[in-house]
């Protein structure tokens, strides 16, 4: 049960004055809820300023400078009404202090409305952004008016949100106030010492400063009200995460003892021998489901550091120890992809691999299920296919998960609930840092593949005006007649009337021009089967130019593919361009990646392209993506399993998360029930940042 202490603050937004159902629906959007009714006072609270308005600025009417925000103090001098029947020139209103004169500038206002606030020869307080125009001043609608008497009332330090369209900034500054007087007194749940070696305000006095700062410095992310709610915030997601493993490990594992047997073989048969950072890797899995609880472990990779290999090994131990093993993809493409590379690394074994899929149907899924059941199936690839009700194991002992950005906290724990408890090992190839790790996976063991495999070449990258198409054009034109394969990725599926993006669709008509029946085309809206179709046809070299949307980010391989053309990549993020330049450099030849761009690029955009023609490590350009988009956009988010955090900032408050993450492990090693006063305190804040779900494993025990 939630305290009712904190009643007040998950009452519904609409409680508040003022929020009918129209309002209703912008601060949903606001809030980025479905609707109101999922909309909390607390939301509102955790929806912090992003600037300040300071009025204390008061030069002189001659001295305000343009574009700038001030108050003056003046004297009214004259009214100019419009014209009768034309209502589009302003009405406006004349004041004057001992500098000069200023107008003051309303659109369609009401004339009678106006002379009562600004009654001629009052002395009048207004605040507003300054324009000049051919040596004159003005003021178009000031954000306050107010006679002298009543300049008191005039806020000169004023919070600024971000907005939605048709919520004005007087009407969310005035819900926020009083969603702010909802805020009760909490309890402390931090440490003494720590709070007098950080400077920290209570939570509760941190959550009304917040939207009420007095200075510039107040919004700064380093000031001591920022960084109180952050590392509560960094507390509640560090604790829920370790109270998530602790009762995911609370099932034991079942300890995995290998012959070698056919590992051997597996070995003895690749191509190449194995990299040290994969031996490393193979070696940890080992260890940890040798033991008697679970594994939990993330395995990073980048592009091609030669994941699939790890998880095959790790499922043939399992299957030498008479257990099965599961290999869940994202996608149906990749599933069988792994499907192909599989069965080719393991051909020598005898150990079965079947897949199955949501394509899955009729009597072939019937007798998988079948050799589910009993055993003979022993290694399963699929999609979420795999843990639907309908399936059952006889003895999973191991899942391997790809992607896990895709793959959050919450389905490891449908998993678990369906009474299997196997060892997990989730793979990915998008390079996190150290700190996103520690925010969105504190829950995991971490292993990480640094090399590539030998004989891999580096990927020359090039970045070139979209002018200069014609001659990337005929350059393809002579690499597809050696015989060489070529992707070129688009950011649309189809031409729309709002963007100049070239669609796929059109690319592809333009390139069949050049190159006929060379040219083939895949994007997301196609069924699986005509995907399988192209990427088949593909890989036997029956079309050599692959015309694609970002399907084929995640996965694909094609080793003999060698050119990356990328289409608008001032529109691509640094992981996904990263991801998308790894599916060529796959084989022993040298390949290259062309990064097309139109137009004058953003500052962001040209960084973000010189990273990727200095550098192909994984690790460093998901830490410069970091630098430059921040952790919300980082995995492609906000997907299940990855925090997107209200007031905390991985980047600024990195230092906090460390300490958060010890701090939660000190915790839950003196008090795992927290049944202690503190541990009390702690239940209150996991419930404030709606962590609640980790409560819940308390009492399942």
């Amino acid at each position: 049960m939630r305290p009712s202490l904190l009643d007040p603050l998950f009452a519904s937004l609409s409680s508040l004055p003022g929020i009918g159902a129209k309002m209703g629906e912008l601060y949903a959007r606001l809030l980025g809820r479905e609707s109101i009714e999922d909309c909390r006072i607390i939301d509102l609270i955790f929806h912090a300023p992003s600037a300040v308005i300071d009025r204390r600025k008061q030069p002189g009417i001659a001295y305000a400078p343009q574009g700038s925000i001030v108050t003056v103090t003046a004297r009214v001098d004259r009214h100019q009404p419009p014209p009768r029947g034309n209502a589009n020139v302003p009405y406006r209103v004349f004041l004057q202090d001992d500098t000069g004169e200023m107008a003051l500038v309303f659109f369609r206002a009401k004339g009678n409305w106006l002379e009562k606030s600004l009654p001629i020869d009052e002395t009048v307080m207004v605040s507003g952004k300054v324009d000049w125009f051919n040596g004159r001043v003005s003021m178009v609608h000031p954000d306050h008016v107010a006679r002298l008497s009543e300049g008191q009332s005039l806020p000169l330090i004023e919070p600024v949100y971000p907005l939605t369209a048709g919520l004005s900034p007087k009407v969310l500054r005035k819900t926020i106030e009083a969603a702010a007087e909802r805020v009760p007194d909490l309890p402390e749940w931090i440490d003494e010492s720590l709070i007098k070696q950080q400077r920290f305000p209570q939570t509760a006095d941190a959550l009304k400063q917040l939207h009420h700062p007095e200075d510039e410095k107040d919004i700064d992310p380093q000031c001591s009200t920022r960084r109180r709610l952050a590392y509560d915030e960094f507390l509640a997601g560090q604790i829920s995460l370790a109270l998530v493993r602790s009762r995911l490990r609370k099932v034991p594992g079942v300890p995995v003892r290998p012959t070698g047997l056919l590992a051997k073989k597996v070995t003895d048969a690749l191509p190449f021998s194995l990299t040290s950072s994969q031996s490393a890797a193979i070696a940890d899995i080992l260890a940890d489901m040798a033991g008697e609880d679970r594994m939990l472990r993330l395995l990073q990779g980048d592009v091609g550091s030669g994941k699939t290999v790890v998880a095959l090994m790790a499922m043939i131990a399992v299957v030498e120890a008479g257990g099965q093993a599961v290999l869940m993809a994202p996608t149906e493409i990749l599933a069988r992809q792994h499907l192909a590379t599989l069965s080719q690394m393991a051909r020598g074994t005898g150990v079965e691999i079947n897949i199955l899929t949501g394509r899955t149907k009729g009597r072939e899924r019937d007798e998988i299920l079948e050799r589910i059941a009993d055993g003979k199936a022993q290694i399963l690839i699929g999609t979420h296919a795999l843990f639907q009700d309908s399936v059952n194991y006889q003895n999973l002992q191991l899942a391997v998960v790809d992607e896990q950005h895709r793959f959050g906290v919450h389905q490891r724990l449908r998993l678990t609930s369906k009474g299997l408890s196997p060892h997990m090992l989730v793979m990915t190839a998008t390079p996190i840092p150290r700190t996103l790790v520690l925010a969105a996976f504190g829950d995991m063991d971490v292993s990480k593949l640094t090399e590539k495999p030998a004989g891999r070449k580096p990927i020359q990258t090039v970045i070139v005006p979209g002018e200069r198409l014609e001659e990337i054009v005929h350059r393809l034109q002579t690499a597809v007649a050696e015989g060489r394969k070529v992707y070129w990725i688009c950011p649309l599926v189809e031409e729309t009337e709002e963007s100049n993006l070239m669609s796929v669709e059109e690319r592809h008509a333009v390139l069949s021009q050049f190159f006929g029946k060379q040219v083939a085309l895949i994007h997301g809206r196609m069924s699986g089967p005509e995907k399988d179709a192209v990427m088949a046809g593909f890989k036997r070299g029956e079309t050599r130019l692959l015309v694609a949307t970002t399907v084929i980010e995640v996965g694909v391989d094609v080793p003999d593919a060698t050119i990356m053309v990328i289409e608008h990549a001032e529109r691509f993020g640094l992981a996904q361009l990263h991801q998308l330049r790894g599916r060529v450099g796959r084989g022993s030849e040298a390949s290259s990646c062309i990064l097309l761009y139109s137009g004058k690029l953003s500052q962001n955009a040209e960084a973000r392209l010189k990273i990727m023609r200095e550098t192909e490590d994984g690790f460093l350009i998901a830490e410069e993506d970091l630098r430059l988009r921040g952790e919300g956009e980082l995995l492609g988010t906000k997907q299940s399993g990855t925090p997107g955090f209200a007031i905390a900032s991985l980047e600024a408050h990195g230092d906090l998360l460390e300490i958060a993450r010890k701090d939660s492990h000190y915790l839950l090693d003196r008090d795992p029930e927290l049944q202690s006063p503190r541990g009390e305190a702690i239940r209150v804040l996991l419930y404030l940042f709606r962590r609640d779900e980790a409560i819940r494993f308390l009492k399942a025990g």
